[in-house]
């Protein structure tokens, strides 16, 4: 039995001939923003992050996150907590087996035969036991093995968009599958309404039982929706997205594209009760030293400034897609206590997991590149989207010297 580990990173730049996209279908190769024509595919992989299954395995997949950062186990161990305090296993694994059954249930429903194979980048099972898996099982004599990676992140930034693809070029090296495997990437979905309605429908829930519980409540002065975002390093937002594609201005595209998620679920509020609800982009899980700047302010600062001025706030993890630990240590644990210091009441927003619109969302990603959907018949809310099916070249870059990355224009 192959015991699988993570890839290390590569710093080689692939370039295969004939093609402006490395190791993707033809119909990516060409390099167009959106794929408007029918592409065929072997197999799909759920990508996410991964947790650990239990205490051993936590300062490992700790190791795997930070790795090349060399950071001591001690300063892991003190970021572990969070884990130790769930017996070492991570929520994400269960909820994105469950994420994965439900979609499978959809391609049947929609009469889509495809295998649903699903990887990590950072913990068991990883990206090259699913796509040496994939390919194996789905190999045709004479071709590439073809897999549309589904990923389980809805935003522009390089952790959520270019590290995934980083990953999949690593995985593909370790395998010494370049000239075997086509990997195409799924596009950033935000403002999908599959995506946006669960956080509408949350919201509209959560403030109604506010009302409920507190009829002295003043919708317009007492309550407040923030909207957390996982913070990234300042200078991470200033290049994520695609570079001079949209009207981003010092924003960054990261934090516009929250801001415009809110903006949607606060509209749907405003047509329910019709006054205008006070909200904030607020920021949890930031984890990198102290002398990197990033993304503020931090929900739990904030919640202390409201002290006095409000009496209920309801958070929406508009980051996520399931209630994994970020959710469940960030939010429902510290977040809620700070809260409770300040005598506000608090109520936080469910992730879409597996509600029946964000999965049908999910499928219908795959069905844009299978049927080759025209851009002006996909599905998107805002002016930022739909996303790219091809990324452009240097999009989401990170802080490190660009790496091979399949999904998108070199380099």
């Amino acid at each position: 039995m192959t015991e699988w580990s993570k890839p290390q990173p590569s710093s080689r730049v692939v370039v295969q001939a004939g093609a402006r996209v490395p190791a993707a279908t033809p119909e990516a190769q060409a390099g167009d923003k959106w794929v408007e024509v029918p592409t065929e595919f072997d197999a799909i992989m759920l990508s996410s992050y991964g947790g650990p299954n239990g205490q051993d395995d936590v300062i490992p997949f700790l190791r795997n996150v930070t790795m090349g950062r060399n950071i001591p186990d001690a300063r892991l161990e003190e970021v572990a907590v969070h884990y130790r305090e769930a017996g070492g296993v991570s929520p994400i694994n269960e909820q994105n087996l469950a994420l994965k059954a439900a979609i499978e249930e959809e391609l049947k429903r929609r009469n889509i035969d495809l295998p649903v194979y699903f990887g990590n980048r950072n913990w068991d099972p990883y990206f090259t036991e699913a796509i040496s898996k994939a390919h194996e099982e789905n190999k045709v004599e004479g071709r590439p093995t073809k897999i549309f990676a589904l990923v389980t992140s809805a935003y522009s930034a390089y952790s959520s968009c270019r590290q995934y693809r980083e990953d999949f070029a690593d995985a593909l090296e370790a395998l010494d599958l370049w000239d075997d495997v086509q990997i195409d990437s799924s596009r950033t979905f935000f403002d999908h309404p599959g995506f946006v309605n669960p956080f509408i429908e949350g919201t509209l829930a959560a403030i109604a039982e506010l009302a409920q519980e507190h009829s002295d409540l003043d919708l317009a002065n007492d309550v407040e929706v923030l909207f957390t975002a996982h913070s990234i390093p300042i200078t991470d937002n200033a290049k994520s997205g695609e570079p001079d594609e949209h009207d981003y201005a010092e924003i960054g595209a990261y934090k516009a594209q929250h801001l415009a998620l809110g903006g949607l679920v606060m509209d749907a509020v405003k047509d329910k009760y019709n006054i205008d609800v006070p909200w904030e982009l607020v920021y949890q899980s930031e984890s990198g030293p102290a002398h990197i700047p990033w993304l503020e302010p931090d929900i739990n600062d904030y919640l202390e400034d409201l002290k006095g001025k409000r009496k209920a706030v309801v958070v929406v993890p508009a980051t996520f897609l399931s209630d994994h630990m970020e959710v469940w240590w960030d939010l429902d644990i510290e977040a809620k206590e700070t809260a409770d210091e300040q005598g506000l009441a608090y109520k936080r927003v469910a992730t879409p997991g597996t509600h029946p619109e964000f999965v049908s969302a999910m499928v219908e990603l795959v069905e844009e590149r299978l049927h080759g959907t025209p851009v002006s018949e996909r599905k998107a809310l805002t002016k930022y989207g739909p996303g790219y099916d091809v990324c452009r070249a240097g999009c989401c870059e990170g802080s490190g010297p660009l790496r091979a990355a399949t999904g998108g224009l070199l380099p």
